[in-house]
């Protein structure tokens, strides 16, 4: 039985319909959408407007953060007086995006500025005393750390005693206690500021609006593109300054920006979240995983064309790079995965992975399991380096820190670790999970929960559908787009795709409309979709698929559900006694069939008649022999069975299909050789009868028979007889001439139709 990865939750329906007709006729939005802003929170004609068309009254007071003011006038000092300053940034998305805000403020307030981005693998996350060092050795009198900082307690110390002032603008999590920096800007530290989570990008805007004492309208795109490429809360501030940074990179005059969003082969005026945050920021992200991001930078505020076009080609060659060793470890690291079904928690190993992609690794496999797992590849000197991701609920950093002063290098949060082990601790981890694994993934017994906004048919998944959930986009962390239970009639087109045949596509039939369907990482599971005796509930979302200047609905299934059993097409010509030696119980249409196959039996398993299924209690596996008489058979039979998975032999002795109906010719050069032999013997004349017409023997057979029924010739004691003058009479009266045509249908049926039109069968046997 195909069974779901996720437990459904339908979201209830809003009962107040007063309320639903009132925001509908302010806000000329559809019921459905309506619905779904009610649900979130939205439940006045104010929010509604804010969240439909947010103004710049929800871009928030900058100078209500922590330690803002004196930020700028630092700033301004350092410039009025010629001094080097430093933006030290981070190397993903949303550090380059930070850094490139800031360092072009600064170059456009005429300071004397360059910024570094962290090598993943040399300097690490956050600051690095080393970098530090370096840096200020080069002149640098002034440090703003941008995406990081707050964690580097005795770097900033470093820093501030060898006379370079810090300034930290972050948004991660506050240790217990703060770096002694000349100022801190963080969300958490100023209770002032509503609104708590800024992305980096999000932060260094606003460093950047109070260093202009106005809005950057030009640096939105940058803080959109940092602001969905952190998964941050995609409400409040966040949401509109990503609706307004949309729309300035539809009309962005940033030449990399232009060249990056042309090799991902999307329009601009067309680029929304889904754009950001499944190619443009991945392919931000690949730089810090390959090695040096700072060219990221590069890309973001260079106003060389021609620069800009290389650097984009070179960010798209190292993200298929990137892809590419993704695609090649998991399928290496899911091995072993395999051999740790009964683990709680998943640590793989190996050697010569990139270590700059194992967090995606985690990632995939941690979906593909529903299990928190860490991937650690070995290093040039012996240690295993890696990173962890987790499930909800499941606090991974909790699990490991016990023993974080036993490892190499720990650290990380409840989500997402990473961590560095030598050979000989890897016992104590791997005894550390399993025990940790035990005692948390307890509290979390049964599957994790998708929220279903809506349960939809086919035939209800239209443009305007589309159009409707546009008008509430963008769509995020914590405004999620909108996702349906959807119930198709069938599905058709199972096709697997990918390098390694991992994704699965699929057209959803209903009653008047098909809709294509694409589900990521699901490929090995088509035969089981293609088995399933009933039409899959599918869960997904609804988006577009533009193809050669086309653009078509496409569900993106997360989920899908099948009740009935599954169905294994064996269908065969031949039995042999292999193919009852599994325990099940085996199910005939012909009872002399099962007299003589019951020696072939095992003492697990049961030999029945269809028309007894009435009366049998349930068995995980079943098997038709032989063909049914007829589809109404065996359609009575499949509703009366009860069973987890049913194959199907549908053996048949001699298939009439093989020999056909005889033509009016055969029919005639019988009619002919009968009446100049008025008597023949059957029994010894019927073989030299065939040869000498050309006519196979059970054919000949079968056209004596027709004749016999319409008192052509009689047949007595196995002599016939042609009779003389017989009544004129059409072949297709004869009985045995219409049976035979019924079985010669009921072969196309069922034997040798195609296994997706024989699925289609089965469900509508079902659905009947």
């Amino acid at each position: 039985m195909l069974d779901k990865k996720y437990e459904w939750k339908l979201a209830a329906s809003v009962s107040d319909d007063l309320l639903i007709q009132q925001l509908k006729e302010e806000t000329g939005l559809s019921s459905l959408a309506t619905q779904l802003l009610i649900r979130r929170g939205y439940r006045n004609l104010n929010q509604v407007k804010h969240y439909l068309s947010p103004t710049t009254a929800d871009l928030l007071d900058p100078f209500d953060l922590h330690d803002m003011q004196k930020v700028v006038t630092r700033i301004e000092t350092a410039i009025a007086a010629g001094e080097q300053i430093t933006v030290y940034g981070d190397y993903d998305a949303d550090g380059l995006t930070s850094t490139a805000i800031l360092y072009e403020t600064l170059l456009e307030m005429g300071a004397q500025v360059n910024y570094y981005i962290p090598k993943r693998l040399q300097d690490g996350y956050g600051p690095n005393q080393a970098v530090f060092e370096r840096l200020i050795a080069g002149g640098t009198k002034l440090l703003i750390t941008v995406d990081n900082g707050v964690s580097g307690q005795a770097e900033v110390a470093s820093a501030q005693a060898s006379g370079c002032d810090v300034i930290i603008t972050d948004h991660h999590e506050l240790p217990e206690q703060l770096p002694d920096a000349f100022a801190i800007v963080h969300a958490d530290l100023s209770p002032d500021y509503q609104f708590k989570s800024l992305s980096g990008a999000g932060i260094a805007f606003k460093v950047a609006t109070a260093l202009n004492d106005e809005i950057p309208q030009e640096k939105l795109d940058l803080a959109a593109i940092g602001t969905i490429a952190d998964l941050v809360s995609l409400t409040g501030e966040n949401r509109a300054l990503v609706q307004f940074g949309l729309n300035v990179v539809h009309l962005t005059e940033r030449p990399g920006l232009k060249a990056l969003v042309q090799q991902a082969k999307v329009k601009l005026n067309q680029v929304n979240e889904e754009t950001i945050g499944f190619q443009l920021a991945p392919a931000l992200n690949s730089l810090g995983r390959m090695g040096d991001a700072a060219p990221g930078v590069d890309l973001l505020t260079t106003t060389d064309e021609t620069v800009a076009q290389a650097l984009a080609k070179e960010t798209t060659k190292k993200n298929a790079t990137r892809k590419q060793l993704v695609t090649d470890i998991v399928s290496e690291a899911d091995e072993q995965a395999q051999s740790q079904q009964d683990q709680a928690i998943l640590l793989i190993t190996g050697s010569d992975w990139a270590p700059g992609v194992l967090g995606i690794v985690a990632s995939r496999l941690k979906d593909k399991y529903n299990k928190p797992t860490i991937v650690l590849a070995k290093t040039d000197d012996a240690d295993y380096k890696g990173s962890g991701r987790s499930i909800s609920g499941f606090n991974l950093f909790r699990s490991i820190e016990p023993i974080h002063d036993q490892l190499v290098a720990f650290g990380g949060h409840a989500m997402a670790v990473g961590l560095t082990v030598s050979p000989s601790q890897l016992p104590i981890l791997q005894h550390t999970l399993a025990t940790a694994g035990k005692e948390q993934l307890a509290k979390l017994a049964g599957k994790p929960t998708l929220t279903l906004d809506y349960a939809v048919k086919v035939d209800d998944l239209t443009p305007q559908l589309i159009e409707e959930l546009q008008q509430l986009s963008p769509f995020g962390t914590d405004n999620p787009k909108p996702r349906f239970l959807i119930n198709p009639i069938n599905l058709t087109g199972l096709k697997q795709l990918g390098q390694h045949q991992e994704h699965l596509k699929f057209t959803l039939v209903g009653k008047n409309r098909q809709v294509d369907a694409i589900s990521f990482g699901r490929g090995p599971q088509a035969v089981e979709l293609a088995t399933v005796a009933t039409s899959c509930q599918i869960a997904g979302t609804l988006g577009e698929n533009e193809f050669r200047g086309h653009r078509r609905l496409q569900v993106l299934v997360d989920d899908f559900h099948a009740v009935g059993p599954v169905i294994l097409d064996r269908r065969t010509k031949r039995l042999v006694p292999e193919m009852f030696s599994r325990t099940g119980l085996y199910i005939f249409f012909d009872e002399n069939l099962r007299k003589q196959l019951k020696p072939y039996f095992t003492d697990t398993s049961k030999a029945v008649l269809a028309t007894e299924l009435s009366e049998i209690p349930k068995w995980n596996q079943a098997f038709f022999v032989d063909c049914p008489p007829t589809s109404a058979a065996f359609t009575t039979a499949l509703q009366q069975l009860k069973a987890d998975e049913i194959t199907i032999y549908f053996y048949k002795k001699r298939y009439l299909l093989d020999g056909g109906m005889p033509t009016r010719q055969q029919y005639a050069k019988l009619f002919k050789f009968l009446e100049t032999h008025q008597q023949i013997e059957l029994r010894s004349s019927l073989t030299q009868v065939a040869q000498r017409l050309k006519i196979d023997g059970h054919l000949l057979i079968f056209m004596i028979q027709v004749f016999s029924d319409l008192g052509f010739v009689t047949i007595s004691a196995g002599h016939l007889q042609v009779v003389t003058q017989p009544k004129h009479q059409t072949l297709s009266t004869s009985s045995s001439y219409q049976h035979r045509l019924q079985e010669i249908d009921l072969e196309k049926e069922l034997i040798i139709r195609e296994q997706s039109q024989l699925m289609q069968l089965i469900r509508q046997a079902y659905k009947s």
